[in-house]
């Protein structure tokens, strides 16, 4: 499980702390998933996660304002009593005095978000998953080729590095070289990234480490990336047989997420930035509806039917 620290949340969203007796210090959040109250404040608490961020908008504002002060302490007693990780109120609502003490009470954060209860809850699940997102490191070389995330993997000394400095002085986007953090924030997407302690640095084997961004600019790099297209190089191998129409794709499974995969062959004499950009258009073709293998087998298949 992956944690965020919520004065992480309150730092990006600017949150105002409507309780300042209660500390954020080391609270964390751990759900990604967000609850709105609503069937709580009507007492019903089966499936109730209280570790879940809890956001109160207009509607469960004006539910509990309609209520009696004793009945509307009481109610908002349960929801405290869970030990909720923290509670948000939307629109710049005024919290009520007794969610104050209450807060204080139990210690439970209670912040304010000027921002509407659909926008702030949008923009906050997108945040949540992002940095609660189940990760893995990879060996490898990230680069975005024609904004198309190409992830070059492949045995240590094959030419990784070089692939990716020859497509930089191209004018592509460097993200990560060696290892790459790699985020699945959906069942479509995973972000790859590089450690702190290594971002925008390659290994080059005779050479030693350059900066990438010193020694190319700024416009040849970038911090994260998704991930579209895997390229294994391999050395090559007479005994075996490469897909020469690349009618069927291969996958590789990253974290639950098939993503395509293509086994290129090295051999002396081959342009490895080339064909990776190839690859990219290709695969951003076939996004966009256009299969260029596809499209030669009908002619092919047509053309021996006709005959």
């Amino acid at each position: 499980m992956y944690t965020v620290d919520l004065s992480a949340m309150i730092s990006e969203f600017n949150l105002v702390m409507l309780a300042e007796k209660v500390g954020v210090s080391g609270k964390q959040m751990t759900h990604a998933e967000i609850n709105r109250p609503a069937l709580q404040l009507a007492g019903f608490y089966e499936y109730f996660d209280a570790d879940r961020l809890q956001i109160i908008g207009l509607v469960e504002y004006t539910y509990l304002q309609k209520m009696e002060q004793s009945l509307r302490c009481e109610t908002l007693r349960k929801i405290f009593a869970h030990k909720v990780a923290c509670i948000v109120l939307c629109r710049s609502l005024a919290p009520f005095p007794e969610m104050v003490s209450l807060a204080e009470e139990f210690d439970v954060p209670l912040l304010g978000s000027p921002d509407s209860t659909t926008d702030f809850m949008g923009e906050v699940i997108r945040w949540l998953k992002v940095h609660l997102a189940p990760r893995i490191t990879l060996h490898g070389v990230l680069v975005d080729i024609y904004g198309e995330g190409v992830l070059i993997m492949g045995e240590s000394g094959i030419g990784k590095s070089e692939t990716a400095l020859e497509l930089i002085k191209r004018g592509h986007r460097f993200v990560a070289d060696d290892a790459v953090e790699v985020k699945r924030v959906s069942h479509q997407t995973l972000i790859g990234s590089c450690p702190e302690i290594i971002r925008y640095f390659i290994e080059l084997r005779g050479i030693g480490i350059i900066d990438v961004r010193q020694m190319f600019g700024v416009e040849s790099i970038k911090a994260t990336q998704s991930i579209d297209l895997v390229i294994k190089l391999e050395l090559w191998d007479k005994k075996k047989k490469y897909d020469r129409m690349g009618l069927r794709e291969e996958f590789m499974d990253i974290l639950g997420n098939n993503v395509v995969c293509h086994a290129i062959p090295i051999r002396p004499g081959r342009n490895l930035a080339i064909i990776c950009e190839s690859a990219a258009i290709n695969h951003r073709q076939k996004k966009m509806g256009y299969n260029a293998a596809q499209i030669l087998n009908d002619r092919v298949m047509e053309n021996m039917t006709a005959e």
